[in-house]
């Protein structure tokens, strides 16, 4: 199928065929409930949101920077390498392998009980956890539609749409020490340096096998 037939419709059709979708939108539907359950409906409840919306890019920036592209340490007998990180090479070896593109399904068993325990352990009262936890796995369900998106077949329409592809495109095509954000257009990068004119940085060598060198950045 080329990029001009590619629809939305068959966009969204692949995308539910994936485990990490069900499994984030199962903890929302559930969320959800809860939240209508418990009631106890306070302003800090529309202020969680707008804190989460404001803070979610650099969130994303730190664990793409620091997690996603984890350099594997070893100390002694032990390698320090996790899922995650072994997980994002392989997507930059092979950016249109789809099953590549989604969070891997066992990472999931460990950060959705955590995301779960912050919402109990981390907030006053269990109406405000739930909100909490309702918008995150919002958020969670829209950076994995975003980034799937961008990698799949679908050509991009809207001006705001072809900003973020754009973005990501250059992070994995021009040089994977730039442009972190995936659900933005390079709002953290903005801020945090490393959003620079495409133009003035060099197609690096090492966007599609990380780590093998490490080239002075520009």
């Amino acid at each position: 199928m080329t990029r001009n037939a590619f629809t939305l419709g068959d966009a969204a059709r692949e995308f539910v065929r994936h485990p990490s979708p069900w499994m984030i939108g199962t903890t929302l539907a559930v969320t959800v409930v809860a939240r209508w359950a418990v009631g106890d409906w306070q302003f800090t409840d529309a202020l969680v949101p707008v804190v989460m919306l404001a803070v979610f890019p650099f969130f994303e920036w730190l664990v793409h920077v620091f997690v996603l592209h984890w350099r594997p340490r070893t100390f002694g007998p032990i390698t320090l390498d996790s899922l995650l990180a072994r997980e994002h090479r392989l997507h930059h070896v092979d950016p249109r392998a789809i099953p590549l593109i989604f969070i891997p399904w066992r990472a999931l068993l460990w950060i959705l009980p955590v995301a779960v325990a912050v919402a109990i352990l981390a907030f006053p009262r269990p109406g405000l956890g739930l909100t909490f936890l309702s918008f995150l796995t919002v958020l969670g369900l829209s950076y994995e539609w975003c980034h799937y998106l961008i990698h799949s077949d679908y050509k991009p329409k809207s001006r705001l749409y072809r900003a973020v592809w754009r973005n990501h495109r250059q992070h994995h095509y021009k040089n994977e020490h730039y442009w972190f954000t995936v659900t933005t257009a390079g709002t953290a990068d903005r801020v945090l340096g490393t959003y620079p004119d495409p133009a003035a940085v060099s197609t690096s060598p090492t966007s599609k096998n990380l780590h093998t060198a490490m080239p002075a950045r520009q």
